[in-house]
């Protein structure tokens, strides 16, 4: 649960019945779905699960068939927006429903317009029932509109339809002119449609009261004819007569803007009813002509300007229940972008414009964030949205901002980003937005989202490009996101090729001496990914890693972060048995030990030096080198531990114990014990809830007991080891 709330149980179960999907259904001879069992659905229930399966993804000509039966699931609003149906599947499954709504818009499978009509008018119910038809985007295959069999199959033959939307389809003249016989029709969407003439408007004028024409671009009629149809639209409340300003002038739209102009200049007794207006996109607006409109209509309650260049007009500031888009203040652009989501171009415009009221923001505004997310979502392959929304993204959740915000929008917000990275590969400026907004310590920490699918794409996006700046930001999310990944995830990123690429960083600085964060980033990558992956580890080996290391232990021997990081991974490959003969170097080990003999070197650093030396001595039989080197190391491991008494919080965690288990057998030289001992100590008394579990669970709360316990045990050991005991007692 976040600041939003619980998820609704509504929801919860929907999801529930869509993911159970195939255990609850049957199959039909033709392949179709059907519900096995189903109770009488309420009928607003019903509509509910369509359209949770159209979101979902997984409505199509098999699923539907589970609609097929009228009376347990019984549709009156109905969506399958996007959805891959066939004629068939929606004339057995929908259309014997007695539907008031159905939204088609955009869908494939070869469903076009003249099916869908065909279809709802062979039910003579829908003929009368349906009120509400979207079929935006969609092919109308206007020359099969029309008679068959002797009964009229146009849009004529849906009496009841209201409402319309038909933007962005191939409409014609001849076909609007079957529409306006519509006796109830009130609102009509043919924008983006390739009509061109309005005359036929003119048989619904006293019935239509909104009417939306953005970006007619064949249409044919001059300014004097096109104003003289509208004014005879005496019901018209609604207006849209906007245009896509990113497209050349053309005559058209010099027309229609002409016609704009003497509209905004003229009578109010022209449309009288007249209380929303839409005009955004028209380039040639004056400030004086919508001052003229917004005096003369009192009831005016909105008004587009968008991109106009008239927004800022002052006769709007003192109008405080007027809606406005523009881009003269936030109100504007957040209204922009609440009221255009189907329209890319305006979108793209009201973005640009939030980007430059947000660069500075230091107040949180989810407000604002949900409406970016919304116009990704919306236009998931659009480059110019998801350029500028990138952008947005990290100034609106940069520095504090972010944990202002409700969990939930950031994890949808981030997943839309990794969907940008993945939909632009190639694209410089989206991918460092994205990784601009990823570079957070809060998000990569604390908001839930596909980690391996991040650390996936940033690796892959670093192996291909060199950029010094995203080079940065993508092995610092790397760095943090590695160490949030399963045993498994972090396996399959741990292959050469990743290996090979954060090692040319670390070479590429290691050659000119720098000490940068990039650096650092690219250590603790290599780090974590070989944490407990003796496959990394090998495959870092394979990579002549160690020779690497060992210039870096020379090259950086005054950097204790540096060190830390380098001999935080040797302690990794000590801890795999058959990688210890790689470290069996007679002047790798004599140089980790003058570290772990050294007061003045920093605590993190003789902590890693003091687990490699125990790791390699722990095991003699498989020693090669110097048996004076290895009983001086043993000896100096347990004088040089004993000493340590500074605990540093957070200096290491550890998934597991089990490579401390070898360390703590009660054969072991007492300086391999010790260091063990002081580990666990170590992490225990930094976070005892945590790993007090864990040495229950593994067994190494036995192995501390026997430890204690055995007579030859070194009184410093069981001192520590008794300590630990206490504290997993005590939690």
């Amino acid at each position: 649960m976040d600041a939003e709330g619980p998820q609704a149980l509504g929801d919860l179960c929907l999801a529930q019945v869509c993911h159970s999907l195939n255990a609850l259904c049957s199959r039909r001879a033709d392949g179709s779905m059907c519900l096995s069992w189903a109770p009488l659905f309420p009928q607003e229930v019903a509509d509910q699960l369509l359209s949770k399966m159209a979101t979902k993804g997984i409505l199509n000509d098999t699923t539907v068939g589970i609609f097929r039966n009228c009376k347990e699931l019984r549709l009156r609003r109905a969506s399958i927006r996007c959805c891959p149906v066939s004629a068939e599947a929606f004339r057995l499954a929908l259309c014997p429903h007695r539907l008031q709504e159905l939204d088609a818009s955009c869908i494939s499978g070869g469903l076009t317009g003249a099916n869908i009509i065909s279809s709802l008018a062979s039910n003579p119910e829908c003929r009368s029932s349906l009120q509400r038809l979207s079929l935006n985007g969609l092919c109308l295959d206007c020359e099969s509109l029309g008679e068959a069999g002797g009964t009229r199959v146009g849009f004529s033959s849906l009496q009841g339809l209201r409402t319309l939307n038909l933007a962005n389809t191939d409409l014609t003249d001849t076909v609007l002119e079957d529409i306006c016989t519509l006796p109830l029709l009130e609102s009509l969407d043919i924008s983006c449609s390739t009509v061109s003439k309005l005359t036929a408007l003119l048989d619904c004028k006293n019935t239509l009261r909104s009417l939306i024409t953005h970006r007619l671009r064949q249409l044919d009629m001059s300014s004097a004819r096109l104003l003289f149809v509208l004014s005879q639209l005496q019901a018209l409340r609604h207006l849209d007569f906007s245009d896509d300003h990113f497209t050349v002038d053309d005559s058209n739209g010099r027309d229609g803007d002409e016609t704009v102009r003497q509209l905004l200049e003229g009578s109010p007794q022209v449309l009288p009813s007249l209380v929303s207006l839409d005009i955004s996109g028209r380039k040639t607006i004056t400030d004086a002509a919508v001052r003229a409109f917004v005096d003369a209509r009192g009831g005016l309650v909105f008004l587009g300007l968008l991109a106009t260049g008239a927004s800022s007009c002052d006769a709007l500031s003192s109008k405080k229940s007027l809606k406005v888009t523009g881009e003269a203040n936030e109100n504007q652009v957040c209204e922009a972008l609440r009221r255009y989501r189907d329209r890319e171009c305006f979108i793209r415009e009201a973005l640009v414009h939030l980007y430059n009221l947000v660069t500075d923001t230091d107040k949180p505004r989810p407000d604002m964030l949900k409406l970016v997310l919304r116009a990704m979502q919306r236009y998931p392959t659009s480059l110019h949205i998801h350029l500028v929304a990138t952008a947005c993204v990290f100034n609106l959740t940069t520095q504090d901002l972010a944990e202002a915000m409700p969990v939930s929008l950031l994890s949808s917000t981030v997943t839309q980003l990794l969907h940008a990275m993945k939909t632009f590969p190639n694209h410089q400026q989206v991918q460092k937005n994205c990784l601009l907004a990823l570079c957070s310590d809060y998000i990569l920490q604390d908001v839930p989202f596909d980690k391996y699918l991040a650390s996936t794409l940033v690796i892959n996006w670093l192996s291909s490009h060199e950029d010094p700046t995203l080079q940065r930001m993508a092995v610092a999310v790397i760095s943090i996101l590695v160490a949030k990944l399963s045993t498994e995830e972090t396996a399959m990123l741990g292959k050469d090729i990743f290996i090979m690429k954060l090692l040319a960083i670390v070479q590429q600085k290691a050659m000119v001496g720098v000490v940068d964060s990039t650096l650092k980033f690219a250590l603790s990558a290599l780090w974590n990914l070989t944490d407990e992956m003796p496959s990394a580890a090998r495959s870092f080996i394979e990579c002549q890693g160690l020779e690497l290391y060992e210039e870096v232990l020379e090259t950086y021997n005054t950097e204790p972060s540096i060190q830390q990081k380098v001999l935080g991974l040797l302690n990794n490959i000590a801890e795999v048995e058959v990688l210890q003969a790689d470290l069996m170097e007679e002047d790798l080990l004599e140089h980790i030990l003058s570290l772990l003999q050294d007061p003045q070197v920093e605590m993190g650093v003789r902590y890693f030096a003091g687990g490699i030396l125990a790791q390699l001595a722990s095991r003699p039989e498989a020693w090669t080198l110097d048996d004076e080197l290895h009983s001086t190391i043993l000896k100096q491991l347990h004088e040089s531990i004993i000493t340590w008494t500074q605990l540093e919080r957070e200096m290491v965690s550890y998934r597991s114990f089990r490579p401390f288990c070898p360390l703590l057998q009660t054969n072991q030289p007492s300086g391999v014990q010790l260091w063990a001992v002081w580990a666990i100590q170590l992490v225990c008394s930094q976070n005892t809830s945590l790993y007090s579990s864990l040495l229950e669970k593994e067994g190494v709360t036995e192995l501390l007991k026997s430890l204690a316990a055995h007579p030859d045990t070194h009184s410093d050991i069981k001192e520590l080891s008794d300590s630990i005991l206490h504290l997993v007692e005590q939690h």
